[in-house]
């Protein structure tokens, strides 16, 4: 085996070992090498939109927005919501990176849409390029970090959790099917800030931090499943691993705002690809 190989295997392994026996892992010190801010704090002229009824690129009522130096989701130039699911993509796919988003809720959810929006968002990962979707495709075919609050109601409401529209992970060991499975996250309430985290390799290894702690991971990301809907069909090929693809934002119906997304790309010293 040549050296070069062997020793990306090695760093490989001992960093899932690594993550997979921490309870917690450190937070990102902003500034630090190979860290580089997806959002520039002034446009979104590197991402892409897609909202469901709407051909790609198309920022139906200004729903992504920037503001405060913040990626600003809002409804306010809306009539009826009509299941106008919306993503945000970075412009390019990743494979092997570490991410951080810092999100919070805020303002009033859009009572039209589904109740289960309420205080719901994500940030979608090895997704299916936003220009490979039609125009009535109403989620992507992809894996999502989601992003919940409580509800004020004093029963435990986690967040973190993994969704899987048009996918399925393996789990503790096994293939399992469920659309949503929860993490082990604390709940969070509107308007507070939560520093949420991917460490993603490949399709080797998923992890979900929340605020510092490791709350979920998993493994295999693959095509299947139902909860898409009107997609192409050359795009669900089920079965197929997913071991790269597009980072987007979500837009559901809730108002939330995104003030870092920041990335560090691993696929050079791990040996993946983009």
């Amino acid at each position: 085996m040549h050296t070069g190989s062997f020793f990306r295997i090695c760093l490989l392994c001992s960093l899932v070992v690594f993550i997979a026996g921490c309870k917690s892992v450190n937070k990102v010190q902003t500034g630090k090498k190979g860290w580089v801010s997806l959002f520039n704090g002034r446009d979104i002229n590197d991402w892409i939109v897609k909202i469901n009824h709407h051909e790609v690129g198309v920022n139906f009522g200004n729903t992504f927005r920037v503001e405060d130096s913040m990626i600003k989701v809002r409804y306010d130039q809306y009539g009826a919501y009509n299941d106008q699911f919306g993503h945000l993509y970075y412009k390019t796919p990743f494979s092997y990176y570490h991410l951080v988003v810092e999100y919070r809720f805020a303002d009033e959810w859009k009572k039209d849409a589904p109740p289960y929006t309420l205080l719901n968002s994500g940030i979608m990962f090895h997704s299916q390029d936003p220009r490979s979707m039609p125009k009535e495709q109403n989620w992507p075919i992809s894996i999502e970090f989601q992003l919940l609050a409580g509800l004020g109601d004093g029963k435990p409401r986690t967040t973190g959790n993994m969704c899987s529209p048009g996918t399925h992970i393996v789990y503790n060991g096994k293939l399992d099917t469920r659309h949503c499975i929860n993490s082990t996250s604390k709940t969070y309430d509107k308007n507070e800030w939560v520093r949420a985290e991917l460490l993603v390799l490949g399709d080797s290894l998923i992890t979900h931090i929340v605020n510092g702690d490791t709350v979920m991971q998993y493994s295999k990301p693959q095509i299947g499943g139902e909860v898409v809907q009107n997609f192409d069909p050359k795009m669900k090929q089920d079965g197929k691993i997913l071991s790269s693809g597009f980072i987007a934002l979500q837009s559901e119906g809730q108002p939330i705002d995104f003030r870092k997304v920041e990335i560090k790309d691993l696929a050079a010293e791990l040996g993946g690809r983009k």
